[in-house]
């Protein structure tokens, strides 16, 4: 079994690449390199790409995840027949190409090349009656795009629940952290599945799956510095008044992140977040049943239809 450590960037397809760079600058994104056919943005963090647009109608392509070695890329594609090529994208590096029982197109990549991270906003310190760290110091937020440091996880549809889920975990080597279900406990409906690396520490989960008949992504997700980096993006963006927010802020239940959701100019869904679990191998695995207004959130407004559809 292959393992994956880690996500690095989400592909899309969009009429007009002008508008999406736009609202990612606002989101928090930088730009790397463009054509007349893509778009490429980075995070803060030392990824060399985040998000990728293609022209064209809009719609969602797939994503890319990083193989913990050459050993692991070259079996992936004698797995599934895939050919190791070069990419000619920013961050060059080897890539093997493939497709999940939905189709989305999944790039797993090695020897990518690292930039290095860009200048961002340091954490503040936070204050809590029992911890004090900041003395004769302050603290200043203003209203800016966030700080965001990389992309941590997509969600999926699904209508091969079962078909998919030993996809991402028998081919790709990921783990289940927690499941729902809908009526009997066995019909689990949702999974959130993180990389696969024993003892080593991983976000809760960098794969959800959503066994709801759809195929497509839910919504995607990029971390941002802390909450005031969640507080003073939403406020950016809600200045702007040019782009539509989802649902937010918030904490979420399983994964614990300070969330914050949006629609891109072209209606998918993505994600400010902070503050999330990290989990390893040895985590034991949650299975509850599913309740839109106690299974999304622990606190914040109440969930909203737009966040409720595709």
């Amino acid at each position: 079994m292959i393992k994956v450590e880690d996500i690095t960037w989400v592909r899309y397809r969009a009429p007009d690449l002008k508008l999406m760079a736009e609202f990612l600058a606002d989101f928090g994104l930088q730009p790397v390199a463009s054509t007349e056919d893509k778009l490429f943005m980075r995070a803060y963090g030392r990824m060399p790409v985040a998000h990728i647009t293609e022209r064209g109608p809009a719609g969602q392509i797939g994503f890319g995840l990083k193989a913990r070695s050459r050993a692991d890329l070259e079996k992936i594609a004698l797995e599934l027949g895939a050919p190791v090529e070069r990419r000619t994208e920013p961050g060059g590096g080897d890539v093997v190409t493939v497709t999940d029982p939905d189709g989305t197109r999944i790039e797993i990549v090695h020897g990518l090349e690292y930039p290095g991270p860009l200048e961002s906003r340091a954490a503040f310190a936070f204050n809590p009656k029992n911890a004090r760290v900041r003395y004769n110091g302050t603290v200043r937020v203003k209203s800016a795009p966030s700080f965001v440091q990389r992309l941590g996880h997509v969600a999926l549809f699904t209508g091969r629940f079962a078909a998919m889920k030993s996809f991402y975990t028998d081919v790709l080597g990921m783990r289940v952290s927690d499941e729902y279900y809908v009526g009997p406990s066995t019909n689990v409906m949702a999974t959130f599945l993180h990389c696969g690396l024993d003892d080593e520490f991983v976000d809760h989960h960098t794969v959800a799956l959503i066994g709801n008949g759809r195929t497509g992504f839910e919504h995607c997700a990029f971390e941002v510095t802390d909450l005031d980096d969640v507080m003073s993006g939403n406020a950016f963006l809600v200045s702007r008044n040019r782009w539509t927010h989802s649902w937010g802020i918030g904490r979420h239940v399983e994964g614990s992140q300070i969330f914050d959701y949006w629609r891109d100019p072209f209606g998918n869904k993505i994600e400010h977040w902070t503050d999330g679990d990290l989990v390893n191998d040895h985590y034991q695995v949650g299975r509850k049943e599913f309740s839109p207004e106690k299974s999304l959130s622990q606190w914040g407004p109440s969930v909203t239809q737009d966040f409720l559809d595709p």
